[in-house]
């Protein structure tokens, strides 16, 4: 037995949602960078720490001199 018409495009147009819903939850959920604000705080906190400890270094090396 086949199909009719109707259920063939009503099949269709399931499959095509349901790839539309995929592909909107693929591109929501990306990770395109960090986006949270724990995490931006964390990598300007990481970054202060490396800056301070740079400045540290170079106060060493000059008080050898």
């Amino acid at each position: 037995m086949r199909p009719s018409r109707d259920t063939v495009q009503l099949l269709c147009s399931l499959a095509a949602a349901v790839a539309i819903v995929v592909v909107a939850v693929v591109a929501v959920t990306a990770r395109i960078g960090p986006t949270s604000t724990a995490e931006l705080d964390a990598r300007e906190e990481r970054l202060e720490l490396r800056i301070e400890r740079e400045e540290e270094r170079r106060e060493a090396i000059e008080d050898r001199r």
